[in-house]
């Protein structure tokens, strides 16, 4: 049942609830104190009123209409005493003489029966009236000097009417407290729960699609509310990139499916083709079967290369460290074979062997695949070689910078701009779509395969370009720990 209730409206019957139990404990725990206190009082006087009356030897009872016709000097000494009742009772325990204030009706006072079960030891009782219109309070002593028996006696209306007149106080005041503190509660409920109302409304506009709302600064960052609004903007921001990269994933993938579809429609369109030639008998000559098997092999040769360099990325997607068998190494040895490599793909090229930046070339220990960085390297040099003019110069650095093995292939071609620079790494992605592709580097895949396998080395490669001003390729790799 609660839990179809709203959270202010649970606060608040949960509130009441502790309120008004903290109340009764208060009210009954007070009326507890002043009956004890008031009830100690007329014990205190009784007692001492029986003592003193018992220690007065009693020979013959007074005559009781003597006392009873001067209420005006009775009832004062009975108030005086707080005893408004006084009877002696003989060794029978018969009513010998009792005394008692003229405002006290005889219908209302304790019944004899009641008076002989008072113990004699000075413990007080409460004895019932005899018309049962209340208690007494009564204390009995034995006489000095005889057999009898003295029992001083108070009502206890007077206490009884206190303490009613104090739990009715009580529950009064307890009932328009409540009443108060409850209209009270119920707004500084509102009051408070209003930043949680805010907070709910951004979740419903979230939940609707508006990624980019968030929680105002409803508290100090210091207060609950202000940590809750602090995390969950936290939380929707990472939700935000969450959606954000999986959408760019998306359209990643979706732009790879449709590249890796496109690289292999064009070999695979070549091999049909000259197959389809062949079975309409329109190669009639040795010749033309000759070649129609080149172009065959060549696409066939060109399919391979692509399709174990996606199978190369998909490894060290999943699992880099796999494909590494890791031995020292000095990357002078790369620079050196990737300058003759260069010199044999063009003659006319100008090739230079300096450190990184310049000067003479340094040592670059490394722990590392060799047959794994050789075709980073290569991917390099062949981007270098494709993507710039017949007789560029290139540059081959090797050495070491701030700490880390570095090797660098720089050339003095066209350059690229920023835009072309940002995506170069990407896969399938080709600066200059006109070329003509013949491998697979040029399907866009050297550079991307370069930076997978160096990351896999805990290393990277890294592009400095602008247009017009050449391209600086850098990989970079930890250098070899020899302690």
């Amino acid at each position: 049942m609660l839990s179809r209730l709203s959270l202010r409206s649970r606060l608040l019957l949960l509130t009441a609830g502790l309120l008004l139990a903290g109340l009764g404990l208060v009210g009954a725990v007070v009326s507890d104190q002043l009956e004890r206190y008031q009830l100690g009082r007329v014990n205190a006087q009784l007692r001492s009123f029986s003592e003193i009356v018992s220690r007065v030897p009693i020979t013959a009872p007074p005559d009781a209409d003597d006392t009873a016709r001067r209420p005006e000097v009775l009832d004062p000494a009975l108030d005086l005493v707080g005893a408004p009742y006084l009877v002696y009772l003989d060794e029978d325990g018969a009513v010998a003489r009792d005394l008692h204030s003229s405002r006290v009706a005889g219908a209302s006072l304790p019944p004899a029966d009641e008076l002989r079960t008072v113990p004699t030891g000075g413990d007080a009782v409460d004895l019932r009236a005899a018309d049962g219109s209340g208690r007494w309070r009564a204390v009995a002593r034995p006489v000095a000097g005889s057999a009898g028996t003295v029992i001083a006696a108070a009502p206890l209306a007077e206490v009884d009417a206190t303490i009613a007149r104090l739990r009715t106080t009580s529950l009064v005041s307890g009932a328009v407290l409540l009443l108060l503190l409850t209209a009270v509660g119920w707004f500084a409920l509102g009051r408070g729960l209003r930043p949680l109302r805010r907070i709910e409304h951004t979740a419903a506009a979230i939940a609707d699609g508006d990624l980019t709302r968030r929680v105002p600064g409803l508290a100090a960052p210091t207060t609950e509310i202000g940590h809750l609004a602090t995390s969950l903007n936290t939380m929707l921001g990472q939700l935000e990139q969450a959606f954000a990269d999986r959408a760019a994933a998306e359209a990643r993938m979706r732009t790879f499916l449709a590249d890796v579809s496109h690289e292999l429609r064009t070999p695979l369109f070549g091999i049909k083709g000259s197959t389809e030639l062949y079975r309409m008998g329109a190669l009639p000559g040795r010749a033309d079967v000759d070649e129609a098997m080149r172009r065959i092999d060549g696409e066939a040769t060109r399919l391979t290369a692509l399709t174990e360099d996606l199978l190369l990325l998909a490894r060290l997607d999943e699992a880099p460290e796999g494909r590494l068998d890791r031995a020292p190494m000095d990357l002078r040895t790369l620079a050196i074979d990737a300058r003759h490599d260069l010199r044999a793909l063009d003659p006319s090229r100008p090739v230079e062997l300096t450190g990184p930046g310049g000067g003479p070339p340094g040592p670059a220990p490394v722990h590392a695949d060799e047959d794994q960085l050789r075709q980073v390297v290569a991917n390099l040099v062949g981007n270098a070689a494709t993507y710039t003019p017949p007789g560029t110069t290139v540059r081959i650095g090797v050495g070491t910078v701030n700490g880390r093995a570095v090797l660098e292939v720089a050339d003095e071609g066209p350059g690229l701009t920023a835009d072309q620079a940002a995506r170069v790494f990407d896969r399938f992605y080709r600066a200059d779509r006109s070329r003509n592709r013949t491998g697979s580097a040029n399907a866009g895949l050297g550079l991307a395969i370069a930076r997978s396998l160096a990351r896999a080395h805990d290393g990277d490669v890294e592009l400095d370009t602008a247009l017009g001003r050449g391209a600086r390729f850098r990989l970079t790799l930890p250098l070899l720990d020899h302690t």
